[in-house]
C-alpha cells in the first residue's frame, strides 16, 4: 500500500455541477435557474429576512422598551479576589496586573463577598456598603477614584 493507491470511500465525494455547458449536460441554457423571474438573472441578492413581499417578521413584531445610552456599566470585583494582591495600596493598575480586570479604563465597583484580613488602601470608583465595612474593620481605607 502506498499514497498513490489511496482513494476516498465510494459515494463520499460528489462531483461538481458544471452549469451552462450546453444542452447535453442537462444544465445548459438557463443553468438550472429556470426561465424568467427575479432569481434567474446574474447578480441576484435578496435582503436578509425578505419574505416575498409579505411584511417581514421583524417588522410585524411589536417593539418594546428602550436602551439608556448614559447607563454606567460597572465591573464588579469581590474582596476575596483582592486578597491575592500582596500590596498595601491597591490601584487599578494593580488589578490589571493581577488579571482581575482587563483594562484600566473600566469603571470598578468593589463588592463585599469574601473577607479581608490585612489593612489595605483600595482605590475604586464605587464600593458596596458591606465591602466598605469589611475594609474599615480590617483597618484599611476605601478611596473613591472620582473624588480624589
Amino acid at each position: 500500500m502506498n499514497l498513490s493507491s489511496l482513494h476516498p470511500a465510494k459515494d463520499s465525494r460528489k462531483t461538481r455541477k458544471r452549469v451552462g455547458r450546453g444542452p447535453g449536460s442537462g444544465y445548459g441554457k438557463t443553468a438550472g435557474r429556470g426561465s424568467k423571474g427575479q432569481k434567474s438573472g446574474s447578480g441576484f441578492s435578496r435582503k436578509r429576512g425578505f419574505e416575498g413581499g409579505q411584511m417581514p417578521l421583524h417588522r410585524r413584531l411589536p417593539k418594546r422598551g428602550f436602551t439608556n445610552i448614559f447607563k454606567k456599566e460597572y465591573s464588579e470585583v469581590n474582596l476575596e479576589k483582592l486578597v491575592k494582591i500582596k500590596k498595601q495600596e491597591i490601584k487599578l493598575k494593580d488589578l490589571k496586573n493581577a488579571g482581575i480586570i482587563k483594562k484600566e479604563s473600566e469603571i470598578i465597583k468593589i463588592l463585599g463577598r469574601g473577607d479581608i484580613s490585612s489593612s489595605k488602601t483600595i482605590h475604586a470608583h464605587k464600593f458596596s456598603r458591606s465591602a466598605m465595612k469589611k475594609i474599615e474593620k480590617a483597618g484599611g481605607k476605601a478611596i473613591l477614584i472620582g473624588s480624589e
